[in-house]
């Protein structure tokens, strides 16, 4: 995607609108799952955002801390209740720029995918795994799918995602097999004018992500088709992985 930097994923703008584009129900499993793997011990949340995850995780006692490279998303979770408790280091995630270690490092919606060579991804998995207690656990969610992959036509889509009286939103999205990069561009065209949240991913499969968890010294534990411990299976569109020693 000509001229894309990641920061436009994630400006002041889109930060304004992402707890409105985010919320998809299933926020209740999310932190009912991390908080049983946590047990009671500290987490840190990688991507942490605008605290869509790590504030009601927080609210059931576990301390969180968090990385973010986007000032304006975590101002976003200061100003909401609970956030200024909460410990965020700016920067790339993929150093885990922090001190000490933890029970549960996680990694929620597609975040992982915001690292855009496997390099960065393999440097992610080495340096979660220098931050983990020996009986630690690595929780990511994302990877591409068979589910995915079906819901495209020669490798792309538009996307109706909102239809008002005033205002269309749609989502453009397109994969290049070759690189594994995806790039997408959410547009919402109004009376008030046109506004565009791009995005760039390198997607990988779930067996890719085996494979960078070994180079880290960790091993698949589990796998899920989502936060309900659903059976993951080819239809699944939704992974949940989780990766210990």
């Amino acid at each position: 995607m000509k001229g894309y930097e990641p920061r436009m994923t994630f400006d002041t703008a889109n930060a304004d609108v992402y707890d409105d584009l985010a919320q998809r129900g299933d926020e209740e499993a999310t932190v009912a799952f991390l908080a049983e793997v946590a047990g009671g011990h500290p987490a840190l949340e990688l991507a942490i955002g605008t605290g869509r995850i790590a504030l009601p995780l927080s609210v059931t006692g576990i301390r969180v801390d968090g990385i973010d490279f986007s000032p304006p998303m975590v101002a976003k979770m200061r100003a909401k209740p609970g956030g200024d408790t909460i410990d965020v280091t700016i920067g790339d995630f993929a150093e885990v720029a922090t001190v000490g270690t933890y029970r549960l490092i996680y990694v929620v919606f597609n975040s992982f995918f915001n690292l855009l060579t496997q390099d960065d991804q393999v440097r992610c998995f080495q340096n979660v795994a220098a931050h983990l207690r020996e009986d630690g656990s690595f929780v990511i969610e994302g990877g591409c799918t068979l589910s995915f992959i079906d819901h495209l036509r020669a490798g792309q889509y538009v996307d109706a995602e909102g239809i008002d009286v005033d205002a269309v939103r749609f989502d453009l999205l397109r994969l290049d097999p070759s690189t594994q990069i995806l790039q997408e561009n959410h547009v919402r065209v109004s009376r008030d004018g046109v506004t565009f949240n791009p995005v760039m991913q390198r997607y990988a499969w779930p067996s890719e992500l085996d494979l960078m968890a070994r180079i880290a010294g960790l091993r698949l534990h589990e796998r899920w088709g989502g936060w309900n411990r659903q059976a993951f299976t080819a239809n699944s569109d939704n992974v949940i992985s989780v990766y210990r020693r």
